[in-house]
């Protein structure tokens, strides 16, 4: 099979879970025999650009003509089998659809976020989840809060390109892969397509490195963002110590705006340690060597990367129980859900899971199983290679239809 994957990479400033599972999805295929060749720009360019370059950034967030012209002519020229599309903001814009229709090529997309119903993705604002643009036929509210970035300016660009290329995404792609089932239920009830929104786990590389012992610390493996539930995990900590402790620390080890907060409060403790950024061998050394992950997401998560990291090691986690956490971890079998946004909860299942070596063991155990039954690249390959089948069969079937217009939407939009 012939497959272009299309993404626009996000900064190199902060690691990318997006951009790690592009990678790791090419190179599976590619060691799989399938040819994969890449479209992509990259975030980091943009600051190599003139001022006026830079200016005009924003004016290609919704639609970037000489995108729709150089994919169409790659495409004209590869032939690929299918077009793969990941992310598509600031530089590629949904013009990369308008290309794949002019030239014939069937599209998957994979929904790494909520893009679609919410311009900055999140389903969050101000420390609570937040639904108010999904089903809206104009983000207005998004554009009030200033959702992107906190500012109104800035997200201007992202209300725009989703009002405008809507239609063109729900008939311009094939199959859309929802990272999760609790991903497809909100998209569902948006207004997408249910019979194109297919449900397609990440997949997780094996780590090679599995936890062999009890575990020596609890990790919070991510970015320092209140989303991910930092501050929530810093209070349910200070209830814990205040308590006695659990006879082991809280290693933290990631990167974001709460990193000075998060330093301040480590420093002088020898229950918590700060270790800033791990390179991926380190990711997984820290794994294989935890008690358990803690994930105290408030944000809804589509899927979960670190709570699958910990199952390929035999990791348990504790994880917030909402969003994606609740198909990820089975509560009581393979890790604890606590509940969402509150310490207290979070605090007990923490003591839970450190209290009981044997039974935290026999949760590792599981969590390995389910990794190995879910999310291992064999699992992910299959799945993947499925999909692509499918959205090449609908497109065939179209064209055996006489439907020459399929894919584009209202005409040509722009």
């Amino acid at each position: 099979m012939h497959v272009l994957v299309v993404h626009n990479r996000y900064s190199s400033a902060q690691p990318s879970g997006e951009n790690r599972v592009v990678d790791e999805e090419v190179g599976l295929l590619r060691a799989a025999g399938h040819r994969v060749d890449v479209f992509e720009r990259r975030s980091d360019d943009i600051a190599a650009r003139s001022l006026l370059g830079k200016v005009a950034v924003p004016l290609l967030v919704p639609w970037n003509p000489a995108v729709r012209t150089e994919l169409a002519a790659r495409l004209r020229s590869e032939r690929p089998d299918v077009v793969h599309v990941h992310n598509v903001f600031p530089l590629l814009s949904p013009a990369v659809l308008a290309a794949c229709a002019d030239v014939g090529v069937p599209v998957v997309a994979t929904l790494h976020n909520y893009t679609q119903v919410c311009p900055p993705g999140t389903l969050h604002r101000d420390g609570r989840s937040c639904t108010e643009c999904v089903g809206a036929k104009a983000p207005l509210p998004a554009v009030r809060h200033g959702c992107y970035r906190n500012s109104r300016l800035a997200t201007v660009p992202l209300a725009v390109s989703m009002s405008v290329n809507r239609r063109r995404w729900w008939t311009g792609v094939e199959r859309f892969f929802c990272i999760s089932a609790a991903q497809r239920d909100i998209l569902v009830r948006s207004g997408m397509p249910a019979s194109r929104l297919a449900v397609k786990h990440n997949f997780v590389p094996d780590p090679g490195a599995r936890r062999t012992d009890d575990g020596e610390h609890l990790l919070f493996l991510g970015r320092l963002a209140e989303a991910k539930g930092v501050r929530l995990l810093m209070a349910a900590w200070d209830e814990i110590t205040a308590a006695g402790g659990v006879g082991v620390p809280l290693v933290l080890a990631g990167a974001g705006p709460l990193e000075r907060e998060v330093t301040a409060w480590a420093q002088g403790r020898d229950d918590v340690r700060y270790v800033g950024l791990y390179d991926p061998e380190q990711c997984r050394q820290a794994l294989a060597r935890s008690v358990a992950v803690v994930a105290p997401s408030i944000a809804l998560e589509t899927f979960g990367l670190v709570v699958a990291e910990a199952m390929a090691a035999g990791v348990p986690a504790v994880a917030a129980g909402h969003g994606a956490f609740v198909e990820l971890v089975q509560d009581g079998v393979t890790g604890l859900l606590h509940q969402p946004h509150e310490p207290a909860s979070l605090a007990s299942c923490i003591r839970r899971i450190t209290a009981e070596p044997e039974r935290n063991r026999e949760m590792g155990q599981a969590a390995r199983r389910r990794y190995e039954q879910g999310f291992s690249p064999a699992v992910g390959l299959e799945r993947l290679v499925e999909e692509y089948r499918t959205a090449i069969a609908g497109r065939s079937a179209l064209a055996r239809s006489g439907d020459t217009h399929a894919g584009r939407g209202d005409g040509d939009g722009k």
